[in-house]
């Protein structure tokens, strides 16, 4: 294979070293646990033993269960009231029982146990809302400023209380009747609640209570074994290798010496910034010689590691809602398809070494980018992006439901990242002007601006339209000529178009100059000597900088107008100069002051410009005298030393010729000579 020549070997190579330091310094300082384990298939592996304890944590569908199981149960609040136990037993004090008088301290002492203990009314139901339960196992107790969580059977309910004080007195031993005593002294009615039921704070506790769950169910000790080898992992074990992978990388992450890691650091960033440069090296070395794009193209990929790897940091589920797709967005603005799809590739690397669930997150992405980079071409326009983005979230969420079934269907409720996945989705809407932004940073021109310069609409075509309507249609014509001639050989066809369109935007300064705009009757050039006329034609391209200056067209555009004549010469006036017994070293007035093209692209309008206006002096189109023209104004071109600076090869010259003559032929293609029609006679 032949070796690619790097003319500025220190520009290509000092923004890569950049590029790797930055790699390395935001890489993550610590291990990865490399393991790669699903449910359902057995463990690959060497039996793996818990290395620390570590917590069990509760899966999403578990948490969920919890928080519905407390939402539709409630635990009571109740608060100790000092005042009415004070004023119940100052009533049982001040009781006069006659002749049962001695048994006072008794009844103070069993009141005062149960107030101790706690008395609740009989439900409390009431309060509760719609569809809501009490728990009927415990309630908190709030005593002393302090709540406790208190076993319902512990505290007395009325009818428990009654019954605990008639049970009490008997076994005091009292000599009558205990339940007549308490009727007629009306113990029973002085029995009262003293554990006040709380709305407020109930209401407030179980709130608190169903936002948080534990995440966790039990600890798994260090030393005990996880999984064995060839051991089919179930739901549980998943459950168990989960924990033990987010405490490895969260708390322990890497237990070697910390030099090894930095050193595998260092050699993933270069082994990652080493493929970056051979994918461009061999695919699009071009790039090396327009720094703009090339650092361009290193920006767009450091900020696709960047947003991997913080979001990663931040939280790992935020990952669904990244617009990963608006890197592709950022690259097929300024660069053809086949530029674009490896780099992006590469760029979803890092997502993919560092990211949890990573492969998952790689294949939705590198589907959804690639389904982008295809159908934007079609939807790159205003409310059309909402399309393109429409169709990203129904190409990832396809994804996801693909590995959601390889999962075994667990994920087809999980809403959430579903609607992570549709703002993600749409994000990239709302990120795409950062490509005007872009745009002015790195002096590049966008494929969609490109396609606004060749609207008809825009100012400076309508003032090209308005003063000189023949050379607009002319540039019609070369654009339409080098848009098949783009196509065939993989040029730009957006800035081809876009060149065709201004290359003769100077002729609307003096458009009766150019026989396309002369009006009948009206010779612009009669009385005036050929190197007169020469001066007056060349003066179209300064004049056209000029303009291009003033409506602040892209340079790249710009280049077209230089380079759309070369340094050829007026080929009619100095020939008429010449026969006129001029000298031919004092005709420096016939030659263009352009620069000589130097793309393909220039090249292509440059022929097409030349082909356009020489086609319509021919009388016969036949193939052979397309062809003919065709050629020879290659030669001409090329014996002229036009070519001398232009990367087109042979190969694709003869590319642009073949498809150039067919062009032109289907165009001048000859007609039927239509008949006079026959008068009909009238019957009778």
């Amino acid at each position: 294979m032949k070796m690619i020549k790097i003319k500025n070997p220190y520009k290509v190579f000092v923004p890569l070293a950049i590029l790797f330091v930055i790699l390395f310094l935001i890489f993550p300082r610590m291990g990865k646990f490399n393991y790669d384990y699903k449910k359902g298939s057995p463990w690959m592996y060497e039996p793996l033993v818990a290395q620390f304890d570590f917590p069990i944590l509760k899966t999403d569908a578990q948490i969920q269960e919890e928080k519905s199981l407390l939402g539709s149960s409630i635990i009571p609040y109740f608060r100790y009231s000092d005042a009415v136990v004070h004023d119940q037993l100052d009533a049982v004090e001040q009781l006069d029982l006659k002749d049962n008088n001695g048994y006072k301290p008794e009844i103070l002492s069993a009141f005062a146990r149960l107030y101790n203990t706690g008395i609740v009314s009989e439900s409390g139901s009431e309060y509760l809302p719609e569809g809501k339960t009490f728990d009927a196992n415990v309630i908190f107790v709030q005593k002393d400023r302090r709540a406790r969580k208190v076993p319902s059977s512990e505290v007395y309910t009325m009818s428990e209380a009654k019954d605990f004080l008639l049970l009490f007195l008997t076994e005091s031993k009292i000599n009558c009747d205990v339940d007549s005593l308490c009727r007629a002294a009306g113990l029973y009615d002085l029995l009262k609640p003293n554990l006040l039921f709380d709305r407020q704070t109930t209401d407030l506790v179980h709130e608190e209570s169903v936002d948080y769950v534990s995440p966790t169910s039990g600890v798994v000790n260090a030393g005990q074994l996880i999984v064995s080898t060839g051991e089919i992992i179930t739901a549980e074990i998943e459950q168990l290798l989960d924990s033990y992978k987010a405490e490895y990388e969260d708390s322990l992450g890497y237990s070697g010496p910390r030099i090894l890691l930095w050193i595998g650091n260092i050699l993933l960033a270069l082994a990652l910034v080493t493929v970056l440069f051979f994918a461009i090296y061999y695919t699009n070395d071009w790039l090396f010689g327009e720094m703009n794009k090339y650092l361009y193209l290193l920006t767009v990929y450091l900020l696709a590691t960047v947003l991997a790897l913080v979001v990663e940091k931040v939280d790992p589920t935020l990952l669904a809602m990244t617009p990963f797709t608006l890197i592709a967005l950022y690259l097929v603005a300024f660069f053809k398809k086949r530029v674009v799809l490896p780099v992006y590739i590469l760029a979803l690397l890092p997502l993919l070494i560092f990211s949890h669930n990573g492969v998952e997150f790689f294949v939705m992405y590198l589907v959804a980018g690639i389904i982008t980079i295809f159908v934007t071409e079609r939807f790159n326009r205003g409310w059309k992006q909402f399309i393109t983005a429409l169709i990203v979230f129904l190409v990832i969420v396809t994804v996801y439901f693909a590995f959601r079934l390889i999962d075994g269907i667990s994920g087809f409720h999980d809403y959430k990242n579903i609607l992570y996945l549709f703002i993600g989705s749409f994000l990239s809407v709302a990120g795409y002007p950062l490509i005007y932004l872009f745009e002015r940073m790195f002096q590049l021109v966008s494929n969609n601006r490109l396609a606004e310069l060749t609207d008809p609409s825009n100012k400076l075509l309508r003032e090209l339209a308005h003063k000189a309507p023949g050379t607009f249609q002319h540039s019609l014509q070369v654009m339409n000529l080098a848009d098949a001639a783009a196509r065939s050989i993989d040029a730009n066809v957006l800035l081809v178009r876009a060149g065709a369109m201004y290359h003769d935007i100077g002729k609307t300064a003096n458009p009766q100059c150019f026989i396309e705009n002369e009006t009948l009757g009206v010779r612009y050039h009669d009385g005036l000597s050929p190197r007169e006329s020469a001066v007056e034609i060349i003066k179209h391209v300064p004049d056209g900088m000029a303009l291009a200056d003033k409506y602040k067209l892209p340079d790249i555009v710009k280049e077209f107008i230089m380079t759309h004549h070369g340094t050829t010469c007026t080929a009619y006036f100095y020939n008429k100069y010449i026969s006129s017994g001029g000298d031919p070293a004092n005709a420096d007035d016939f030659y263009y002051k352009g620069r000589k093209p130097c793309t393909k692209e220039q090249i292509i309008v440059m022929l097409c410009d030349t082909l356009e206006a020489a086609s319509r002096t021919l009388k016969d189109y036949s193939a052979e005298t397309v062809s003919s023209l065709v050629e020879n104004i290659v030669k001409s071109k090329m014996a002229e030393g036009q070519f001398d600076e232009a990367d087109i090869s042979l190969k694709e010259l003869d590319i642009v010729k073949s498809v150039l003559k067919s062009y032109l032929q289907q165009v001048y293609h000859a007609r039927i000579a239509y008949p006079k029609r026959m008068p009909q006679r009238r019957k009778s």
